[in-house]
């Protein structure tokens, strides 16, 4: 019997599809606790804060996903990098909203 193991599963190993659904997890749960589709209700939330950790930590996945020697894949990482600080600070002025 062959069992596939994911490597979304194993915390010890790479993969970019972990970090990424943790950033835009992390992303869409701060837009949600924001009040997001009432746009006349939006307010910050403490809760915020841990979409903020969420998205750190994906981010961190993505650095650890880079190659020491320059590629396509290290570009293409690059910008997923790009991606995840533009998430950070989504998050960020999400929370700062009165």
């Amino acid at each position: 019997m062959v069992r596939f193991r994911l490597n979304i599963f194993r915390l010890r190993q790479k993969s970019l599809a972990r970090a990424m659904l943790l950033s835009l997890g992390a992303f869409a749960a701060s837009l949600r606790m924001a009040g997001f589709p009432k746009i006349d209700d939006l307010h910050g939330s403490h809760w915020q804060i841990l979409a903020l950790l969420v998205a750190a930590w994906g981010m961190a996945e993505t650095a650890r996903c880079l190659k020491r020697k320059w590629s396509l894949y290290h570009a293409g990482v690059l910008i997923l990098l790009y991606a995840d600080l533009m998430v950070l600070a989504g998050i960020v002025v999400l929370m700062a909203v009165p």
